[in-house]
């Protein structure tokens, strides 16, 4: 079994991240993220627009069921952003940097599923308690 370094968020951190970014860039050349590491926020898409004559280019968080936001932003200077429709194709490309699609010399898609079906099956149930504690209706009788 082979770990994976990837963490669930919430949507208020990932608009941070994206607050975080946009600040650095538009105020330092070399600029230095808050938080660094591998991310994944669940049930939400990346939707980029133009406007204001199509000079400015804004990224909104959209919801949206079962698609997921990896978050990849290692090395502190370059927040990567990237919409998936699967957790595991999400943590691949976070862990590799490779789609599907590319070919690698040392492992394919396939190869690397198998070796961290463990980890990923891991990040599935803790999705499955985040979700849950969301879910989690307050009693009537206590909220009064």
């Amino acid at each position: 079994m082979s770990q994976v370094d990837v963490k669930l968020i919430t949507e208020p951190t990932a608009k941070e991240f994206l607050t975080d970014y946009k600040e650095q860039k538009r105020n330092n050349n070399v600029p230095e993220l808050k938080s660094q590491g591998h991310f994944i926020l669940p049930d939400y898409k990346l939707t980029k627009q133009r406007k204001a004559f199509k000079i400015m280019k804004h990224t909104y968080l959209t919801k949206h069921y079962k698609s997921y936001v990896a978050f990849d932003s290692d090395n502190g200077h370059t927040l990567w952003m990237k919409n998936f429709a699967s957790l595991t194709e999400a943590v691949f490309w976070l862990e590799t940097g490779l789609d599907i699609g590319d070919t690698d010399t040392r492992s394919t898609y396939k190869e690397w599923k198998v070796k961290h079906e463990d980890a990923i099956e891991d990040l599935k149930n803790q999705l499955r308690e985040l979700k849950k504690k969301r879910t989690q209706q307050i009693p009537l009788d206590s909220a009064n």
